[in-house]
């Protein structure tokens, strides 16, 4: 838990709005990734790009004891903000908990490829266009017949509520789901149905932590609403993992969407979930 809180106070905390309308702070969270990953040990990759004048790089690492077989599982997410926001549940949760995890595979000896990645300008003007990060990344991936078994998409990771009526959702699907907003949802289209129970799975031998999923729509509001999309449209399978955001977090996309809102007991527990379903999911050739 320390460590997901000191990366959560240092991206939304002393570094704050991130994105290229202030360059700066977005220097200074690539050198901030760059940093935390080879102070873990990696070597840093990085597929650098200019938008609007502004140097732009997804930053990528892989644990060196991966025995690499042309099979990928690819962990993601976004490190920008929009803008007037210091963006601490989104998405510095989602970044907190990428790094965490890498952290702890920094030596593991894994089958495949697993590959961590941060990804640059997800967020509006950027989503769906060329200059989204995780389009380029996958665009380049499917380009270079890269196997991407899976790609996870970690955002908006930190808020929990338990009282009844705290969770929203569109219409129709709050007849299927908790009214307490105090779970971790999995969410998919329906081509990486089989992917995401087995996730779901792994998730559920791991931890007792509370988690919903869903494999549904892309037309339905908030289930394409991250970079798991861009894996989508080039043909890969993608599942999101997140807190619902705007149908659970109050301060979502605002300038009071700050580090002290964030629940890090249980974006720990969360964090050590998907920690161990990783484990479970490389060792199986099938996703």
């Amino acid at each position: 838990m320390v460590w997901l809180r000191r990366h959560v106070m240092q991206l939304a905390g002393e570094i704050g709005e991130r994105n290229v309308h202030r360059p700066e702070a977005l220097e200074a969270t690539q050198a901030y990734l760059r940093a935390c990953w080879q102070d873990q040990g990696y070597t840093v990759a990085e597929q650098t790009y200019m938008t609007r004048g502004v140097s732009c790089a997804n930053l990528e690492v892989m644990p060196a004891g991966c025995r690499p077989d042309g099979r990928i599982l690819l962990v993601g997410a976004h490190y920008d903000t929009v803008p007037g926001s210091p963006g601490a549940n989104d998405n510095a949760t989602g970044v907190a908990t990428l790094l965490e995890i890498s952290r702890r595979y920094a030596a593991a000896r894994l089958p495949g490829e697993l590959r961590f990645v941060a990804f640059a300008n997800e967020e509006s003007p950027f989503f769906l266009t060329r200059d989204q990060g995780s389009l380029r990344y996958a665009s380049r991936a499917r380009s270079r017949g890269e196997n991407i078994r899976l790609m996870i998409s970690l955002e908006t990771m930190g808020c929990y509520r338990d009282r009844p009526g705290s969770q929203a959702y569109p219409p129709l699907l709050r007849y299927f789901f908790p009214e307490q907003g105090n779970f971790i949802a999995f969410v998919s289209n329906l081509r990486s149905r089989p992917a995401l129970k087995r996730l779901v799975r792994a998730f559920r031998a791991a931890t007792d932590f509370p988690a919903e999923h869903i494999a549904t729509l892309a037309m339905i509001p908030g289930v394409a609403w991250s970079d798991h999309l861009s894996f989508w449209r080039r043909g890969y399978r993608a599942v999101m993992v997140t807190d619902t955001a705007f149908y659970r977090y109050t301060y979502y996309h605002t300038a009071q969407d700050t580090p002290e809102k964030v629940d890090y007991s249980r974006l720990a527990a969360v964090t050590d979930g998907l920690t161990q379903a990783l484990w479970t999911l490389a060792q199986q050739r099938r996703l």
